[in-house]
């Protein structure tokens, strides 16, 4: 699990890179490195359900002042397996190195099952930054459940961030999605009134809302693979946001470094990132990293 701070004792050369940034990053995460030592050390909540005061989405509209948000949304269903617990592991590599670019990032984190049949089938954290995020991500429940026709309710997701996401100062802020399952075409009004409140009295069509939040947020889908019927998905997602923004990952634990490959080079820093992989993982890998985002046409 990695640590919050600039230790990078556990990582495979920590002498090749060191966190640049400003004065002010530099301060929070020695800060941070400094409140988790009092917490004891990073520890994740075996939950049973979620801390509804900071995750429930009912009748709560998020909102940030950064010019730079980030929104991080994965699917926790079972057919996801251990990846939420690895991309959720690498909360401060992910908060550490963008921060370094981007001083005033502040992230949200968001948890998705299936309304038709999970108890808990979206779950929405505040935008928070530093230390701040654990206390938001320990909020999360991994239901581990859905249903069984390859689909997850990624578009209610959608609506809530296209309708009660609120960030003023920002051009176009990024929205990276992992999940691996498809979405359902329509969002349905009960379940907009039901899990987050409000009197919408119309089905939406999903396509549409996808289409409008992609208007409004850098939105990347990353995808684990779905066996026997991945193609399918893959082209639902493409026709909803393009497929240049629909990315194949090659294993859980490579997750997060695509996403701070995509936001790195967005930002003008696909370099120090990969300074900062090459530190942490075999060139190997950071070869094979740059050569997928170009493949997929991100890079």
């Amino acid at each position: 699990m990695y640590a919050w701070g600039d230790d990078m004792s556990d990582w495979a050369r920590p002498s090749a890179y060191n966190f640049k940034g400003g004065r002010k990053a530099k301060s929070a995460r020695k800060k941070a490195a400094k409140e988790s030592k009092q917490r004891g050390g990073r520890r994740y909540l075996n939950r049973a359900s979620p801390d509804l005061d900071l995750a429930s989405p009912f009748g709560k509209t998020i909102s940030t002042e950064s010019a730079n948000p980030i929104v991080v949304a994965v699917d926790v269903t079972g057919s996801m397996s251990s990846w939420p617990g690895e991309i959720f592991d690498r909360l401060p590599l992910l908060y550490q190195t963008l921060s370094q670019y981007r001083d005033d990032l502040e992230i949200s984190f968001v948890a998705i099952g299936d309304a038709t049949c999970d108890s808990y089938p979206l779950q929405v954290t505040d935008f928070a930054a530093g230390i701040g995020l654990e206390d938001q991500l320990n909020a999360l429940y991994g239901e581990g459940g859905g249903g069984g026709g390859a689909r997850e309710s990624y578009e209610l997701f959608a609506y809530y961030l296209l309708t009660r996401a609120r960030a003023p100062n920002a051009s176009k802020p990024f929205l990276i999605l992992y999940g691996d399952e498809g979405f359902y075409e329509e969002v349905e009004a009960a379940q907009i009134r039901y899990y987050l409140g409000g009197k919408e009295r119309r089905n939406r069509d999903s396509y549409e809302v996808w289409g409008a939040l992609s208007e409004a947020w850098n939105v990347f889908h990353l995808r684990k693979r779905y066996p026997g019927r991945d193609a399918q998905i893959r082209g639902q997602w493409e026709e909803a946001i393009g497929a240049e923004r629909v990315l194949e990952l090659p294993a859980a634990e490579r997750a997060v470094d695509m996403a701070l490959g995509l936001i790195a080079r967005s930002w003008g820093h696909y370099e120090d990132f990969e300074d900062n992989m090459r530190a942490r993982q075999p060139e190997r890998l950071v070869r094979e990293l740059r050569e997928r985002l170009e493949a997929e046409g991100a890079a």
